[in-house]
């Protein structure tokens, strides 16, 4: 035989054992198995959980010379964007996974971004063939029907990652006059000058539209007042998530003395408590009195009624196909491309999850020598709360509901315009550069954010 025909040969078998190895590492999940065993299998075949937890158990070619390098980089840049430990406790517990994760995972499937290419070179078994991925797509949509429900939703809208506002929740009525009243009222602040809604007003969208909102004695604050409609919706409250529910969120700014400078809330319960009148009606829905826990529970109760449901987005998912143009419809699809309805998921496009500010650049020094100003202690975000270091510059995602009427925008509500905020999340979240027709596209599709709030479309009354 030449030698030609040798090396095509032995090219040949090498090709074909390979591709049998190939098959050997790469098998489906036994489909006798629970839909979460074979998901974990996946996920854990998949090598997930070495680029995306804290602590990996990493194979052993990790310590290699030119495979150390290179898993390290994943390693960091992996966890950096996305902690998959507690969706595999989620998932090997039964109980229901975060909808931002959900959509994270369904997006890199159905992309076929993830495992990248380079990891699976070094790791077979990790690469995601089309019996693979179709299992962990029905995963998703299953999970989603089970644990999130879109019973808004029209048939084919039903697994969409983004979910309409309900037109109601439960409360009551009398506690939420209560709330009402204490929400607008500047007996919580020490001067009585500052109310809840001096910075989070009704008629303004609940916002003030300022970069950083004015306190007690004209003191400023320094991080952007967020929205309270639709608040009820997030997983935590703050910016950097130290309020677990909303009455906890109603009991930060009154003791804050650059906000609302009260000493106490016993100071406050004593002014109230001279209101004959409240003090009677307050006492009819709350027996123990006025107290922190009582004031701020109410205003909770209120704020529950902060919603704005039926945006044209909305009306367009519960299936009226004119609620929205051609161009937003487009904008839409768009929006979803560049994964924006990854970690803007959910009821209120947002609110669930805590997430880096500048996963693909480096915004905080990107500003820094833009505006020629330093970092501030919020811009810390998450890592304020817990000092763990992968927290730094991790802050809970905003609600792009009603997200026109909210400038400026980002935590230190540096960004004037809905399109220049638009244009830096693609570069700095996403790592991709978006044209001005994408993001014209994209910004008529969140104008369609704007819903109604006690049946008429909410408004702003600033003018930006």
């Amino acid at each position: 035989m030449k030698k030609t025909s040798k090396i095509i040969l032995t090219g040949a078998v090498c090709v074909v054992g390979l591709a049998i190895a190939y098959r050997a590492v790469n098998q489906a999940p036994d489909k006798s198995l629970p839909a979460n065993e074979q998901l974990t299998e996946i996920l854990n075949d998949g090598g997930c959980v070495f680029c995306h937890t804290e602590n990996p158990d990493l194979p052993f070619y990790a310590t290699f010379p030119v495979a150390k390098q290179l898993i390290a980089s994943h390693v960091e840049e992996g966890y950096k964007v996305f902690d998959i430990a507690p969706m595999m406790k989620a998932v090997a517990a039964g109980e229901p996974v975060n909808e931002v994760d959900l959509a994270k995972v369904e997006k890199c499937v159905q992309d076929g971004s993830m495992p990248l290419m380079s990891y699976y070179l070094a790791h077979w078994g990790s690469s995601l063939t089309s019996a693979k991925t179709d299992i962990v797509l029905d995963w998703v949509k299953q999970h989603r029907t089970q644990f999130y429900p879109n019973e808004l939703a029209a048939a084919e809208f039903k697994n969409e990652p983004i979910r309409p506002i309900p037109d109601s929740v439960a409360v009551d009525a009398a506690k939420v006059q209560l709330g009402k009243e204490l929400y607008h009222d500047t007996r919580l602040s020490g001067d009585g000058t500052i109310s809840c809604a001096s910075c989070h007003a009704i008629e303004t969208a609940g916002v003030d539209n300022h970069q950083f909102s004015d306190g007690i004695g004209g003191q400023q604050g320094g991080i952007n007042a967020p929205t309270s409609y639709n608040a009820v919706f997030n997983f935590v409250q703050f910016w950097d998530g130290r309020a677990a529910t909303l009455a906890e969120q109603a009991a930060g700014p009154p003791l804050n003395p650059v906000e609302m400078g009260c000493k106490s809330f016993d100071e406050i319960a004593a002014r109230l408590s001279a209101d004959a009148d409240f003090s009677k009606r307050f006492l009819a829905s709350y027996p123990e009195g006025l107290n922190e826990k009582t004031i701020t529970d109410a205003i909770a109760e209120y704020e529950k009624t902060l919603l704005t449901p039926n945006s044209p987005f909305d009306r367009y998912l519960k299936g009226d196909k004119e609620a929205l143009t051609a161009e937003q419809i487009e904008g839409y699809a768009i929006f979803k491309d560049y994964k924006c309805a990854t970690c803007h998921a959910g009821v209120n496009m947002g609110g669930l999850s805590y997430e880096m500010m500048g996963q693909r650049a480096n915004y905080f020094q990107n500003r820094e020598i833009n505006e020629k100003s330093g970092l501030t202690d919020s811009d810390n975000g998450r890592w304020a709360q817990t000092k763990v270091e992968r927290d730094r510059y991790r802050f809970k995602t905003p609600t792009l509901r009603n997200v026109a009427l909210t400038w400026p925008y980002y935590h230190d509500g540096s960004v004037t315009t809905l399109e220049k905020a638009i244009e830096m999340m693609a570069e700095y979240q996403v790592g991709r550069k978006m044209s001005e027709t994408e993001i014209a596209k994209v910004k008529t599709f969140l104008d369609a954010q704007t819903g109604q709030y006690q049946g008429k479309t909410l408004t702003n009354t600033n003018k930006q």
